[in-house]
């Protein structure tokens, strides 16, 4: 059998930087998630090759479903060694590819394979590639099935559900012997230029969208999110002038529940929220020095939540401005519809738990059958909240002095 000694070139292995320390892992799971355009892929592809090229080893590339071989990563291992001008070295067969020194990569699909998996025997790697796909079954199939000492798997994946079953168990609670890293496209040196401007286009005209496939997080909006489609985080200026008004709103929180101000303006049709002040486990004590972290809330009016009128009364003593919403049995869809109502919702981007619920607040959907009612939940609506009753007397009023009349 014929040996192969390649050294691989340090440019190669410091390419991205952030996952440079994969080369040289010895953990059980090594696992790359993130967003379009990070080079994970690409750099297991690597990794993988070179690893082929320092000892025989069989390889297993694998992935939910791959009903053909083009649906596998054969075409990308293929393009990377003909891009280390090492395709002398390897043999790209219709359905795997052979090393000189005797490695293979074969290429399987999990869902339709099972029992053929279960009996592969000196797997040295496992390479699950778009791993959010992976059902719980194939998971917990796969993993003990590779079994050889030293076996490694790599895993790649761009998250959709937090649910999955990957995301689960790699990310939100990694099992023992993992190395986890998220790369997103600005951690690879080697982003293309021609997918910038998309890339900024999907920011600015969905970004719960560019949040999911750019920056890798999960996917959070569906049809039942109520601001769907109405909403962008952005760092805007701030807008000045005779006919710009500061709104304050405020909600109170109650055992676990944060207290809330936020701060906003209408400027040529569009809601901008500016400023917030969000905290679980502030005491009524701290209240007021918490609240004037939000520019000039003690000197501007703040309506505020009436279920507590004991804290309004604590801190209109402590120097404040305060009154209480005007609650009714409607005034949650009124206020809903209104904030809906403007062109557009733009949300700093210092305003992190005011975007957070904008992307999560949903409708209730019926368990049986998927359909959206319109019953909006109770949760992830704390920020959103104290804007509605910040906007209560613009929207009741068509401005926002006469609520204090």
């Amino acid at each position: 059998m014929k040996q192969i000694q390649i050294e691989v070139d340090s440019r190669i292995i410091k390419a991205i930087p952030k996952l440079e320390k994969f080369w040289y892992s010895n953990n059980r799971f090594n696992v790359m998630y993130g967003g379009r355009g990070g080079g994970k892929s690409w750099v297991v592809a690597d990794i993988l090759i070179f690893a082929a090229l320092q000892k025989k080893t069989f390889i297993l590339c694998t992935r939910e479903i791959q009903n053909t071989i083009k649906e596998s990563v054969l075409k990308l291992l293929s393009d990377r060694i003909d891009a280390h001008g090492l395709h002398g070295l390897f043999e790209i067969k219709r359905d795997e590819v052979v090393c000189m020194n005797g490695s293979r990569f074969i290429f399987k699909g999990l869902r339709h394979n099972v029992d053929e998996i279960k009996s592969m025997e000196g797997v040295d790697i496992c390479w699950i590639e778009e791993a959010h796909s992976v059902s719980r079954a194939s998971l917990d199939t796969l993993i003990p099935t590779i079994r050889k000492e030293g076996s490694i798997f790599f895993i790649t994946f761009n998250p959709r559900e937090k649910d999955a079953p990957i995301y689960t168990d790699f990310v939100l609670d990694p099992r023992p012997g993992s190395l986890v890293e998220k790369v997103n496209w600005n951690d690879n040196p080697y982003f293309p230029k021609v997918l910038l401007a998309e890339k900024e286009y999907c920011k600015k005209f969905n970004y719960e969208k560019y949040l999911h496939i750019w920056e890798g997080n999960p996917q959070s909006i569906s049809d039942s999110c109520i601001f769907n489609g109405k909403f962008e985080s952005a760092n805007f200026p701030m807008h000045a002038g005779p006919g710009i008004e500061y709104m304050y709103g405020a909600d109170w929180g109650f055992a676990k529940d944060p207290s809330v101000l936020v701060r906003c303006y209408e400027y040529n049709g569009d809601l901008y929220i500016d400023k917030e002040a969000y905290g679980v486990g502030v005491e009524i004590e701290e209240l007021p020095a918490f609240f004037a972290t939000v520019p000039a809330a003690k000197t501007n009016k703040i309506i505020a939540d009436s279920a507590r009128p004991e804290t309004i009364s604590f801190m209109n003593n402590h120097g404040y401005v305060m009154r209480p919403a005007s609650k009714g049995p409607d005034s949650v869809r009124e206020g809903i519809e209104f904030i809906r109502s403007f062109k557009r919702v733009y949300i700093h981007e210092e305003c992190k738990n005011t975007l957070y619920e904008f992307m999560n607040y949903s409708y209730k959907t019926d368990k049986m059958t998927g359909e959206v009612l319109p019953i909006p939940l109770d949760k992830d609506n704390h920020c959103i909240d104290a804007l509605r009753y910040a906007l209560e007397g613009y929207r009741k009023y068509g401005n926002i002095k006469a609520r204090w009349i």
